[in-house]
């Protein structure tokens, strides 16, 4: 019997390790996306009224709610960039995300709700 070498040895346990750390499968975001809410009532009434319909139900190109893996090239755009897209709208997104009448900060708190899963913040 042939032993592997260490180095694929490692490898592979590293590769495995990584996996361990890529969050929930899809079926467990898609089920959050489909009942999360913000924690704060002002920003859950936003969030029902302006974001739920597009971010909770997997129909469009808006990424879910919870989904880090979709979230995270957004992200590393940084919080400038995507509160410019929310504002001036941006893909399929309309200006403001359909909420004329919110501010900066409940835009980035809405950012920082969507683009966390729970357990991972």
């Amino acid at each position: 019997m042939r032993k592997a070498p260490l180095s694929l040895l490692a490898l592979t346990l590293a590769g495995l390790l990584a996996g361990c750390d890529q969050g929930p499968d899809q079926a467990t975001v898609v089920a959050y996306a489909a009942s999360a809410q913000p924690a704060d009532p002002a920003l859950a009434e936003i969030y029902q009224r302006s974001c739920q319909a597009c971010h909770s139900r997997g129909t469009s190109d808006a990424p879910l709610v919870g989904d880090e893996t979709a979230w995270q090239p957004r992200l590393e755009q940084g919080m400038d960039t995507l509160l410019t897209h929310v504002v001036e709208g941006y893909g399929g997104m309309p200006p403001y995300g359909l909420c004329m009448d919110c501010n900066a900060a409940e835009f980035e708190q809405l950012i920082q709700f969507m683009s966390h899963y729970p357990d991972n913040s």
